[in-house]
């Protein structure tokens, strides 16, 4: 009789040990499972942004900014006009497109600029070019951007006018593939203006410091992607460390802010580093 306890409590050890493992191999699981599932939780961040010289009657203007789309192997046209539709259901004034539009194949870049012809803004869609882009083909982006309506602004701008007020929306070539030139892209703009420059990466905000940009908008750096808590980011291709990681930067002459993007490069993992689209109001 006193052997029954003793073989109930080693089948109860066995049950529960049995049932620890299950419990360890789910969490480890889970755990190898969660950066892959974060690569596609994207949020949306919103920033109200002061804007020097910015003119009353573009007060408040609703600015969408999405990046590094990297449409590819890893990240599919489902995600991405689920990412459209969002920016579009938030009815922005204005998009803007950073760039990294595709990956790993030019078969690539047809899709995605058709899905990104989906993007509604009154006041314009305007785009610069990434270093994927270029890697892949600079030329068919260029192509299906025009076929897609989306004005390509690299080394270039335009000016957006309400009433008797201007703004200057302009854009740089990416640096690593191409040579930049705001100064080209501002124009005709002089200092009493309030002008936005899109650069795909924002390490030029260090080089090209025009005292005429009021704001400049990246992307590039995917917010190191994946980022170890207490660490940081562990990879971030910026010759100036956590700077311009993500978020609101102070650049040299003028703030610079950068978008975390909407896809990913490499492996299709982020880590406490979730994707993003970002609508600014500019005040």
């Amino acid at each position: 009789m006193d052997d029954e306890p003793k073989a109930e409590v080693r089948t109860t050890r066995r049950k529960f040990w049995k049932r620890a493992a299950i419990a360890a191999t789910g969490a480890a699981l889970a755990g190898a499972a969660y950066p892959l599932l974060e690569a596609k939780w994207c949020r949306l961040t919103r920033r109200t942004i002061r804007v020097p010289r910015l003119p009353a009657s573009f007060r408040g203007l609703s600015v969408a900014f999405l990046s590094d789309l990297h449409h590819g192997p890893y990240v599919g046209l489902g995600y991405i006009q689920h990412a459209i539709d969002w920016t579009n259901a938030l009815r922005p004034d204005l998009v803007l497109l950073g760039g990294d539009y595709v990956s790993k194949s030019p078969r690539y870049i047809g899709p995605v600029c058709e899905a990104m012809a989906r993007l509604r803004a009154p006041l314009g869609r305007f785009a610069t070019l990434g270093n994927h882009d270029n890697w892949e083909s600079g030329a068919a982006c260029r192509s299906e951007l025009d076929r897609a309506g989306l004005e390509l602004l690299d080394n270039r701008g335009v000016w957006l006018r309400r009433g008797g007020d201007r703004l200057r929306i302009a854009g740089v070539a990416d640096m690593w593939t191409e040579v930049p030139d705001v100064a080209l892209a501002l124009g005709d703009a002089h200092e009493g203006d309030a002008s936005i420059v899109v650069s795909h990466n924002p390490d030029y905000a260090e080089h090209g410091r025009d005292p005429r940009v009021s704001l400049m908008l990246s992307g590039h750096t995917h917010g190191g992607q994946v980022v170890v808590p207490g660490v940081g980011a562990m990879v971030l291709p910026s010759k100036f460390g956590r700077k311009y990681a993500g978020g609101l930067a102070k650049g040299p002459a003028y703030p610079v802010f950068v978008g975390r993007g909407v896809g990913t490069s490499g492996p299709p993992v982020r880590f406490y580093c979730r994707p993003e689209i970002v609508l600014l109001t500019l005040v």
